[in-house]
């Protein structure tokens, strides 16, 4: 007999992919990795990166009212990459995080803008996904998979984000007073290294989900192999009022490419979320996430349940002391629950 294996945290809907670029109602050659928000009269909207034919990406917004089918997609792109005005653009706009601030009343779109230099971090703000307020560069090549939180933190706006260093691609967290001005950059969580699912380059996927007891991170680890990268996600906690400070890091990675849409595709063995919704009900979470880098999926759980695993499958993420190991403090993840 076949071995048995655990049901899975998410469910993949049972439609996926749920868009393709054979829904668009003009050319485009792939279509994934949207931002995603639940708007106030009950609609979900996802802010679809659209891959043009010539390989450079903008967004389009998708509208449907339970989330799942009958997308009202806008018949011209939404989010068009400007580079007479902001030049790091010039290659195009991809992989938006969309955060409502309630003490802005307005949507706070990050992205990844695609220089001459590199992927670099950009924001705009709006309120209606017609009119948009760019901010410009806010984290300079090579950086991406940003997203902001929804509140301030001891006063200051909070940014993730994922700097690319010698020494691989890790999570940081940084601070501002004003949105474009950014500083008190610290580590937040630390690719590990050797033959882990996630070590060297990790990176935050949606944005964390507020719960009491923290900020809970899906996020992405790339694994090289002969055959190419394999995209896969786990989870970790972080602490509401110092969300640099990780409570809890999973071992295991909870999602990967299985279906044929996620194993075969423009980069294939991919599954990347930018964007989630938090049902009424303030449990269930319907994850959106790119396949393959050319299609659309969803995946539900819920938010309780991510919680539970991490309880029984994480470890505390402690610092080591001076002198332990390779040397100086760093973040690790050595006691389990």
């Amino acid at each position: 007999m076949p071995p048995v294996r655990p049901n899975p945290l998410l469910t993949r809907h049972s439609g996926n992919p749920i868009l393709t670029a054979d829904h668009w109602p003009y050319l485009a050659n792939t279509v994934f990795n949207p931002g995603a928000t639940l708007l106030p009269d009950g609609t979900t909207l996802l802010l679809c990166r659209v891959e043009d034919m010539r390989g450079h990406s903008h967004f389009t917004v998708a509208r449907s009212k339970d989330g799942i089918s009958n997308w009202e997609i806008e018949s011209e792109p939404t989010f068009m990459a400007d580079f007479e005005n902001y030049p790091e653009e010039i290659w195009g706009v991809e992989d938006p995080r969309i955060t409502f601030v309630p003490e802005l009343d307005q949507y706070a779109i990050v992205y990844t803008s695609y220089s001459r230099g590199g992927p670099g971090v950009s924001m705009a703000l709006t309120r209606d996904f017609h009119t948009f307020e760019r901010l410009g560069v806010v984290m300079p090549p090579e950086d991406k998979d940003a997203a902001l939180l929804p509140r301030r933190i001891n006063g200051e706006w909070a940014l993730i984000h994922r700097p690319v260093g010698w020494l691989g691609a890790h999570m940081w967290i940084s601070y501002s007073n004003d949105l474009k001005h950014w500083g008190a950059h610290k580590l937040m969580l630390e690719a590990r290294r050797g033959a882990w699912w996630d070590a060297n380059k990790i990176g935050l996927c949606n944005p964390p989900i507020e719960t009491p007891r923290g900020w809970l991170v899906i996020y992405h680890g790339v694994r090289p192999t002969a055959a190419g990268s394999l995209y896969r996600l786990g989870l970790a906690l972080f602490d509401l009022e110092s969300p640099e400070t990780c409570l809890i890091r999973g071992d295991d990675w909870v999602f990967a490419a299985h279906e044929g849409y996620e194993r075969v595709g423009d980069v294939g063995n991919v599954v990347f979320p930018c964007g989630h919704v938090v049902d009424p009900d303030g449990d269930t979470l319907r994850v959106y996430y790119g396949a393959a880098d050319h299609c659309i999926a969803l995946a539900t759980t819920r938010i309780s349940a991510l919680m539970e695993w991490l309880d029984s499958h994480g470890r505390h993420y402690v610092v080591r002391e001076q002198g332990d190991d390779e040397g100086g403090p760093y973040r690790n993840h050595d006691k389990q629950l």
